[in-house]
């Protein structure tokens, strides 16, 4: 009994404490990089233009410009790029569903050879196969599972793809864009706020990833402070020469 009792609070600390975090980000991974993203980008564009001295009505307006060609751009490609996704899954889906209801000895076979492949007894393996190919509908989704590594009830939706890339890169785009539509009439706040924004977002990076916030936070802003820097370097050169 007190082996029992001893080792019990041991497997509950385990069991607790033996957690992991969601590595293919969830939503927080997609969000912040399309933030991220219509921060660099709009900020490195209006520096650009910034550096060819021109007026704050004229900040404004490549400011929005940017945003909404960036956000339409991002949600087309991320609709388009997650619809063939999904379609060629399908294609795969009615492959191995046509197949299933032509071969369904050969695709047990199939699924025994790959648990046995794992280190299960043949025999067990085989039992487990048979079990599992009785319902098509599951058999389908094991073999999914097993053969593409995917699962038929989780696909990716274009529509969700698209809406929330548009809606992150729009809001990251704002960030430099802000202080111009209050008012401001020269650039330093604009840099300030995105900076600002990227250090967040790279911050916000780290809890999908092993690195610290801070250190995650730094590098985002020093790419996107190069990033700037060189455009408005380019942009006060050629409005120099133009």
């Amino acid at each position: 009994m007190s082996i029992v009792e001893t080792r019990a609070p041991l497997h509950a600390a385990h069991r607790d404490n033996h957690t992991h975090r969601d590595v293919n980000g969830g939503w927080l991974r997609p969000a912040v990089f399309g933030a991220m993203d219509g921060l660099v980008s709009n900020l490195a564009l209006m520096t650009g233009v910034a550096g060819g001295a021109v007026s704050q009505q004229t900040m404004v307006i490549t400011g929005l410009a940017g945003l909404a060609a960036g956000a339409f751009s991002m949600a087309a490609g991320e609709y388009t790029s997650v619809a063939s996704q999904r379609e060629l899954v399908q294609a795969e889906l009615e492959v191995e569903r046509r197949e299933l209801r032509k071969h369904p000895v050969d695709e047990m076979e199939e699924l025994a050879a790959l648990y046995a492949a794992r280190g299960v007894e043949p025999a067990l393996a085989r039992e487990v196969a048979m079990q599992l190919s009785r319902d098509p509908e599951q058999a389908l989704e094991i073999h999914a599972r097993e053969e593409l590594g995917i699962d038929p009830d989780d696909l990716p939706s274009p529509l969700v793809a698209a809406v929330s890339s548009f809606g992150s890169f729009a809001l990251g785009a704002l960030l430099p864009l802000l202080p111009y539509l209050f008012g401001a009439a020269v650039l330093w706040p604009a840099v300030l706020l995105a900076l600002a924004g990227l250090f967040a977002c790279g911050a916000l990076v780290s809890r999908v990833t092993a690195r610290s916030w801070w250190y995650s936070g730094l590098r985002q802003l020093l790419l996107g402070g190069v990033a700037a820097a060189v455009t408005y370097g380019l942009g006060t050169a050629l409005g120099a020469v133009l």
